[in-house]
Parts: C-alpha cells; sequence; structure tokens
C-alpha cells in the first residue's frame, strides 16, 4: 500500500470527521508533512495520532476532501468501486431505461467522492471536477467508467475549466478523454429528446436536477397558459407541452439558450403555435406582461448567491421576482418557484417567498415543497449538498 503523507489537526478539531463529514478546513490543521502538493492524497490524523480518513489535499478554506474513512488505497480499483456502487443505486431508482438515458451518476459528496460530478447523456458521461485531488485522478475515473458502464460508453469528455479552484496552477482544458465529437447531441428524459450542450451550455449541459420537477409540472399543464422564465434549454416548456397546455412561453436573456429551448420544443413537437419564445431580461418581461397573462409561471433563476457574502442581496433578489409573479399570475394560477443557490438555506428561501406574497397582497397556498431528485443524493452527514429547493405555490 502506498505510503501517504500525513496531516495532523489541532486538539479537538477532529469532531467533526468522527461524525463523517467529509471536509477539512485550513483552520483545522496543526502541521503537514513537507513536500505535499496541491491534489496530493493524504492521510488525516487526529492531535493523538489517531487515523481519521484518507483525501485530497488543497489550498483554501476546505483543505482536504476526505474520499474514505478507512485507510486504504486509492486507486483505480477504488474509483471503480465507488462508481459501481453509485450506478447501482440509479438503477434500482429505475432511471436507467430505454426511454430515460439521462441521470446524474455522481453527486460528489453525496456518492462519497466529495469534488466529482459525472452526468450520463446516452453514451457520453460527462465529468466535472470541483477539486485538483479529482482533476489529477481524472484518467483514473474514465477507467472506472469503461469499467462499470461498459458497452453502454462509448465518450468521455472532461469539463472542469471554470470549476477547479481558479488559483491551482494546472491550466484544464475541457476535451475529450474518451472517443471525440463523432457523438449525437440528444439525449432521451421519459421519452422526452434535448440536445445537450455539454461544451459550451451551463453545468455539464443540462439541468437534470429538475426531472421530477419537470413531470410534476406536466401534470399541472392542462389547458394553462404557461410562462417559464430563465428558461435555459426549455426543460420545463417542452414538459409543459406534452401535459397540454394551452399556450407555452419561454423566455431568457441569453438568446443562444433561447435558440437552443426552440430547437428542443421543435424536435419534440414540430412547428406547434402554442409556443413562443424571447429573448428579454426576466425582471423587464414580468414587469410589462399584463394582468392574467398567464395561469402557470416557473420562476428557475440561475444561483442569486455563490457565497455568503451574496445572500442577502439574492433573498431581496428572490423576494422581488416573485412578488412580480404574484401580481401578474391569474387568480387560480399556480407558481413553480426554486432556488439552486447551496448558501440559501431552504427556510431562507420560503422566508423570500413568504415576504413577496404578503407585500403582494394575494393568497397564497403551499401545495408541494420540491428538492433535487434522487439521482442527487445528500449525504447525511454533509447536508450542504442539498442545494435544490422549491415550492409550488397556489395563487388567488
Amino acid at each position: 500500500m502506498t505510503d501517504y503523507k500525513k496531516i495532523k489537526l489541532k486538539p479537538k478539531k477532529e469532531a467533526s470527521l468522527k461524525r463523517f463529514h467529509p471536509w477539512v478546513f485550513s483552520g483545522a490543521i496543526a502541521s503537514i508533512d513537507q513536500g505535499v502538493d496541491e491534489g496530493d492524497i493524504v492521510e488525516i490524523y487526529a492531535n493523538d495520532d489517531s487515523f481519521l480518513g484518507v483525501g485530497h489535499y488543497q489550498i483554501g478554506s476546505i483543505a482536504v476532501r476526505i474520499v474514505s474513512f478507512q485507510k486504504r488505497e486509492i486507486d483505480t480499483s477504488f474509483f471503480i468501486e465507488r462508481l459501481t456502487q453509485a450506478y447501482q443505486l440509479r438503477n434500482a431508482l429505475g432511471l436507467i431505461r430505454n426511454d430515460n438515458n439521462t441521470y446524474r451518476l455522481v453527486h460528489g459528496e453525496g456518492d462519497m467522492l466529495s469534488g466529482l460530478i459525472v452526468d450520463i447523456y446516452g453514451s457520453m458521461a460527462v465529468v466535472q471536477a470541483h477539486s485538483v485531488g479529482m482533476h489529477m485522478s481524472r484518467k483514473m475515473i474514465t477507467t472506472g467508467l469503461e469499467n462499470v458502464l461498459n458497452k453502454s460508453l462509448s465518450h468521455v469528455y472532461y469539463k472542469s475549466e471554470t470549476t477547479l479552484p481558479f488559483k491551482a496552477p494546472i491550466n484544464p482544458e475541457d476535451d475529450f478523454l474518451m472517443g471525440g465529437a463523432d457523438i449525437d447531441k440528444i439525449a432521451l428524459e421519459n421519452n422526452l429528446k434535448f440536445q445537450i450542450d455539454w461544451e459550451k451550455g451551463q453545468k455539464t449541459g443540462f439541468f437534470i436536477d429538475q426531472r421530477e420537477n419537470r413531470s410534476l409540472l406536466e401534470k399541472y399543464s392542462y389547458n394553462r397558459s404557461v410562462l417559464n422564465m430563465f428558461c435555459y434549454t426549455g426543460g420545463f416548456s417542452v414538459y409543459a407541452m406534452r401535459g397540454g397546455a394551452r399556450s407555452v412561453t419561454d423566455v431568457d436573456s441569453s438568446g443562444k439558450a433561447v435558440m437552443l429551448a426552440n430547437e428542443n420544443i421543435k424536435r419534440n413537437f414540430g412547428d406547434d403555435d402554442r409556443y413562443k419564445s424571447s429573448s428579454d431580461d426576466a425582471f423587464k418581461f414580468l414587469k410589462e406582461i399584463p394582468n392574467d397573462a398567464y395561469d402557470l409561471i416557473v420562476l428557475d433563476p440561475p444561483a442569486f448567491a455563490k457565497h455568503r457574502g451574496a445572500v442577502r442581496n439574492a433573498l431581496q433578489g428572490y423576494k422581488k421576482l416573485n412578488f412580480a409573479a404574484f401580481e401578474k399570475i391569474k387568480t387560480g394560477g399556480i407558481v413553480f418557484t426554486f432556488s439552486c443557490s447551496q448558501v440559501i438555506s431552504r427556510e431562507q428561501f420560503r422566508l423570500a417567498v413568504f415576504s413577496a406574497a404578503a407585500i403582494s397582497g394575494r393568497k397564497v397556498q403551499i401545495l408541494h415543497q420540491l428538492s433535487q431528485p434522487a439521482d442527487h443524493p445528500v449525504n447525511i452527514y454533509h447536508p450542504e449538498g442539498e442545494y435544490l429547493k422549491g415550492l409550488v405555490l397556489h395563487v388567488y
């Protein structure tokens, strides 16, 4: 077994690791062996020299991301084991089907692979590293994916230029780790077709985490006029169209996003005159539309807060956005509203929406409280992994 370098913690700083929290913060560290470089695998010890875990070292506030609480080699067989466990869970959840080949295979800490995201789009795996250690392990991860997914995998795309720590001197480049550009970019989600732009799109190319919530919206869409704000690929709109919506309008400030949404609608429904789209600012669009024009509004904005210093402004943004929707929606209408900001708690988001409802003077009922789906599992010892929160509201 490899003799990994060691990191020792300060007295009484081991409690969180003994509760299986997978992060070691820099302020808890007493000493680091000489020669430890960013991305190296290290062993963590308490101040009394008792073993705590193995993980990737990184310069920054989160100094180590634990990948095992047992002493073991972090090699290709380790990744095969963890990827097999992740695959078996998704298979047991019934996500791997002929009519659904789009799912998240690895959700970081939720699958005990802190710093790693793997999304599957048919025969393509998109790998995203959020730590230097996972970046350094990308070839072992690719071998593990080949072993676990076998013949169902033909391509692996590495997309980490924007997710790795910007101070790390590694100059990552997004590129194929397996296969090349000769692949169909159409994936299936619940028998609906979506074009996935894993090279230039947001996240890994598609918001897989909204799959269950899109399915729920489909059930509410019949004979309703639907407004999908921050539409991106038009995921909610495609489900609304299948659900029998009377009309569907997509809005996004990105012209490229609107074009992609248009293509996804056309791919599934052809030239359907129920659909229209607009490249516009969300707040401006909501301000200018007439009252009662829509009776189902989707608010799925990008993260308003990516760090704790932005929380206050983000909460004001959520309040302003939801107030605009409450002010405009038809009596008896439905609002699907979301926050994907990890630093915004479920309680904070709910209070922002409550404040918007109170200011609008509308009566509002909570019909559903939403979260991320089961292929985005939350490690019970790492509650920070729960980032998506949403509400389905009845407004009258």
